[in-house]
């Protein structure tokens, strides 16, 4: 992480020393369809660079391991996506650059989603997990699970779109990247469905019939509420992002969105600094694990007493 900077300029360097006229380069040549901005490419590197740094500190200091395969992984995958995306805008006929940037811009915010699903998880049960439909544990694990067949059919579709070499193969791995982000906003959608309905039970004090085990209401702390907010926030520009990215593959990849550079930045990218920027400012370890804690801490106290 430490060396990207180096790295980003020495792939500018080879670029141009390849002696490419990117004036030259014809609307068919170009993968793109546009010229990716330079300018743009380093602000959204330098952005997903911080925000993985400060992430990794994060995680480091309040020993929030799952936090490394999940938030900082997507962030890793957006750094390289913008690496090829930025490498694009100095030789826009390379193909590597290209095939980086296809793969792991679709599938990175998956990992960014995977922490979301966790994090309410742990509201549920702070909050009093007889207001969910779903258990915390039976939430996170069957969202996680396929939040994974998501991001494998992602994956395989990009990887498949990326190396192929006539546009029938191009368009295979499109459709397989356009069911993967498909399945990805039902999922989304389910997800704030039943998110929804949580707390408005909670609200309303309108419990499901007793489980074994079940928390019973536990107080919606300032904290819990800031961390609900941001969850929300980052939900939902998961979920715009996933909407243009649904349109985009259906459109094609001679479509008129995919070949506008501007949806792209505002709808994909600057949904998901949005998305990953949201995890720095109310860090779990702050607004999260704090009354975890110590709503586990008061139940020990109290099973002391009796």
């Amino acid at each position: 992480m430490p060396s990207l900077a180096v790295v980003a300029a020495s792939l500018l360097q080879a670029c141009q020393e390849s002696g490419v006229d990117q004036t030259d380069v014809s609307q068919q040549e170009n993968p793109y369809g546009y010229m990716p901005d330079k300018a743009i490419c380093i602000l959204f590197l330098s952005l997903f660079a911080f925000s993985t740094l400060l992430h990794t500190g994060q995680a480091t200091a309040y020993r929030m391991w799952w936090l490394f395969p999940t938030v900082i992984l997507g962030g890793i995958g957006e750094i390289l996506g913008w690496t090829g995306r930025l490498w694009s805008s100095e030789n826009i006929l390379h193909e590597t650059p290209f095939m980086i940037q296809i793969a792991t811009t679709i599938i990175a915010p998956t990992f960014i989603l995977a922490a979301n699903f966790i994090m309410f998880g742990r509201i549920i049960d702070t909050l009093g997990d007889t207001y969910s439909r779903l258990p915390p544990r039976l939430y996170s694990r069957i969202f996680l699970s396929c939040d994974i067949i998501s991001l494998i059919a992602q994956g395989a579709g990009g990887g498949t779109a990326a190396a192929a070499d006539t546009l029938e193969a191009a368009n295979v791995g499109g459709h397989i990247m356009l069911g993967g982000i498909t399945f990805q906003l039902f999922l989304i959608t389910v997800y704030l469905a039943l998110a929804g309905e949580f707390l408005v039970r909670y609200h309303w004090n309108k419990p499901f019939p007793k489980r074994e085990n079940a928390t019973e209401r536990g107080q919606l702390s300032t904290r819990s509420l800031t961390m609900l907010l941001g969850l929300g926030f980052n939900a939902l520009c998961l979920f715009i992002r996933a909407i243009y990215r649904t349109i985009e593959l259906a459109d094609g990849w001679d479509g008129r969105i995919i070949n506008t550079q501007i949806y792209f930045n505002v709808l994909d990218g600057g949904m998901v600094v949005l998305a990953i920027y949201a995890f720095n400012f109310i860090h779990p370890g702050l607004f999260l694990e704090s009354t975890f804690t110590r709503k586990v801490v008061t139940r020990s106290e109290d099973s002391i007493r009796v």
